[in-house]
């Protein structure tokens, strides 16, 4: 039985720009950083709490997809917080860039980041 997902996939233009940007940015720690077979390099970032661990893939080029609206993330990859207000704020100190502020919706706290590459990513409250 399925009990959860543990890994994301992430590809990135450049694994050090990424693993800066997540590490020293978003808080995640450095899991594994290892070269394997002919020139590749396994590298994971595991998420504060532990949970999720993203796999930072730069064997691409990552386009951003030009056609996604500005109020969209580019991203499938959803983010969530207890507190966004705060999470924003120690964020944006440690420099990461958030095109709009938190925001409430009938749904729910949401928010967008960018990453290294300009990807945008969701942010959403728990609860």
């Amino acid at each position: 039985m399925i009990t959860g997902v543990n890994k994301v996939v992430l590809t990135v233009r450049d694994c050090d720009a990424a693993k800066e940007f997540w590490v020293d940015r978003m808080g995640f720690t450095v899991a594994i950083d290892a070269a394997y077979g002919e020139d590749a390099r396994w590298l994971e970032v595991m998420s504060p709490d532990g949970a999720v661990s993203l796999v930072l893939d730069g064997k691409g080029t990552h386009p951003i997809e030009k056609s996604t609206p500005a109020e969209l993330p580019h991203s499938n990859v959803f983010f969530t917080c207890e507190d966004i207000e705060q999470t924003h704020a120690e964020l944006v100190e440690r420099g990461v860039n958030f095109p709009e502020p938190p925001s409430k919706q009938a749904w729910g706290w949401w928010s967008m980041f960018e990453d290294q590459d300009g990807t945008r990513y969701a942010l959403n409250q728990r609860g």
